[in-house]
């Protein structure tokens, strides 16, 4: 076990679970707590954690091993323009992932714990899922490994990046001026953790919020309409196995009920809420009834 490692695992981990008791203990005091979320949230930390010992390797394994052979360069981080290149190449690589993960179901199986809560605090930052490895999320940062990463490095980097994201699930922290504009900051995170149809699948950056800007995927907050949090569909079991699972049940039943090869694939690899036949509820879709149910609605806020 890496120095880096063992910080994630002995300071890291313990430092963000205190941290969070102590804002949920205020927060407790003025106003309803969810407190049994916190619990959720506490169990998917433990479980990740015991996951990441005891199951090394991934369904991306063999690309990963693929990549090491042959890459392009080694590429030591010796010198500032080395470290910045992997920075930016793993913000980059992290966008495409986070896209992805809301975009493609398969990936979304997975993810959605992460959305799972329905108040946003930063108990919900730890509750991240269980089975990354099983969807293979570490496909997305292999081109950074293939030009000559180290893997150790990359992944080590990611961890990083989300240890920075602890912070930016407090709803209490407010807009950050000119900050808005290069970092991702609670107030773009409160957007990125609403369901509101206007808000949906927006703010995927990790460190950064540049990507979501060149791509056409940031929304700003807005003053005059309130995040509501949580799923479309709001979970409301505090069971943490049925948290970890449902998204999975759920496909296994599309799956099953498939009677095409364009309904199999399309209920693996389309947007949550695709439907095979007739209306579904993929944000698009949400969007355009919302449209129909008021026109003349002010359009989502971008800039």
């Amino acid at each position: 076990m890496s120095p880096l490692e063992k910080f994630l695992l002995f300071v890291a981990a313990p430092a963000v679970f205190v941290l969070s008791l102590i804002e949920a203990v205020v927060l407790s005091r003025r106003a309803h707590y969810d407190w049994r979320a916190l619990g959720v949230s506490a169990f998917d930390l433990v479980a990740r954690i015991a996951v990441g010992l005891f199951v090394p390797l991934s369904i991306a394994t063999p690309l990963v091993i693929w990549a090491v052979r042959h890459r392009v360069a080694t590429i030591e981080l010796d010198t500032w323009v080395a470290v910045l290149v992997l920075f930016v190449g793993q913000e980059f690589c992290y966008y495409w992932y986070h896209r992805a993960a809301h975009r493609v179901r398969w990936f979304w199986g997975n993810h959605a714990v992460h959305h799972s809560p329905n108040q946003l605090n930063l108990s919900a930052a730890y509750r991240v899922g269980v089975f990354g490895k099983l969807t293979g999320t570490t496909l997305f940062f292999v081109p950074l490994i293939w030009l000559g990463f180290h893997p150790r490095i990359v992944f080590a980097v990611l961890s990083l990046n989300l240890l920075y994201q602890f912070w930016i699930h407090a709803t209490w922290i407010p807009r950050l001026g000119w900050l808005e504009y290069v970092l991702n900051t609670p107030s773009a995170h409160r957007v990125h953790h609403a369901s509101n149809p206007e808000y949906l699948d927006a703010n995927y950056g990790g460190v950064l919020i540049v990507f979501d800007r060149l791509f056409g995927t940031y929304v700003r907050e807005r003053d005059d309409l309130h995040c509501r949090y949580g799923l479309v569909h709001p979970m409301t079991s505090y069971n943490p196995l049925w948290i970890e699972f449902a998204q999975w049940a759920s496909l296994l039943r599309d799956l099953a009920q498939a009677r095409s090869l364009r309904a199999f694939f399309g209920a693996l690899f389309m947007p949550p809420g695709w439907a095979p036949h007739g209306p579904g509820s993929t944000t698009a879709e949400l969007r355009a009834r919302r449209r129909e149910a008021a026109p003349g609605t002010a359009e989502t806020a971008r800039g």
